[in-house]
């Protein structure tokens, strides 16, 4: 990500960037700061082969009138944007536009900064989602995002690696559906 409104310091930060990776899969304009001009210097990155993807994230709903512009701007393959079964304010605009421009989601955030992952639901209330392969109540919240058509990437963060094998188990189907998902949000809203 890039995330300066100082031009320069942008452009140095994406050297840095390509100078540590080489080859970047998906660059993005970090919380809309100076999207115009960084999006300049990123499609550039771009034209050269340095840079495949491009994407553009905010975190609050105050500023999802903006993205929704970028996004409609045709210089985005992908968003950032924060999503869990009690932050949903992008269902109403950013997920339908995004799926109508058939833009790559990914999902920040998806255990609201680690407010949802501090009190599980018990084993007897997760049973249900035992065929969906879930045994956590992270694999649930995870499971949850990625049941939805729209989204195709979800970051939670974890330092332990006993953690990020048990929040990748969440990404593979079976998925969710309408009842599983409502349930999931009834437990998370307790």
């Amino acid at each position: 990500k890039v995330w300066t409104d100082d031009p320069g310091e942008g452009r140095a930060q994406m050297r840095r960037a390509i100078g540590s990776f080489g080859h970047i899969d998906l660059y993005q304009v970090h919380n809309l700061v100076a999207w115009r001009t960084q999006l300049a210097a990123l499609e550039e990155l771009r034209a050269d082969g340095r840079v495949r993807l491009l994407g553009a994230t905010h975190w609050q709903p105050a500023g999802y009138d903006e993205l929704c512009a970028v996004m409609r701007s045709g210089r985005v393959d992908a968003i950032q944007i924060p999503y869990n079964p009690v932050e949903r304010e992008v269902e109403r605009r950013v997920l339908p536009l995004a799926e109508e421009l058939a833009l790559g989601v990914v999902v920040m955030r998806p255990f609201r900064d680690g407010y949802l992952v501090r009190r599980s639901p018990s084993e007897d209330e997760l049973a249900p989602l035992g065929e969906f392969g879930v045994r956590t109540w992270p694999q649930a919240l995870l499971k949850w995002i990625l049941s939805d058509p729209r989204c195709h990437v979800a970051i939670p963060a974890t330092s332990r690696a006993d953690n990020a094998r048990a929040n990748a188990e969440a990404g593979a189907p079976p998925w969710f559906g309408r009842a599983e998902r409502e349930l999931v949000a009834r437990l998370a809203e307790r």
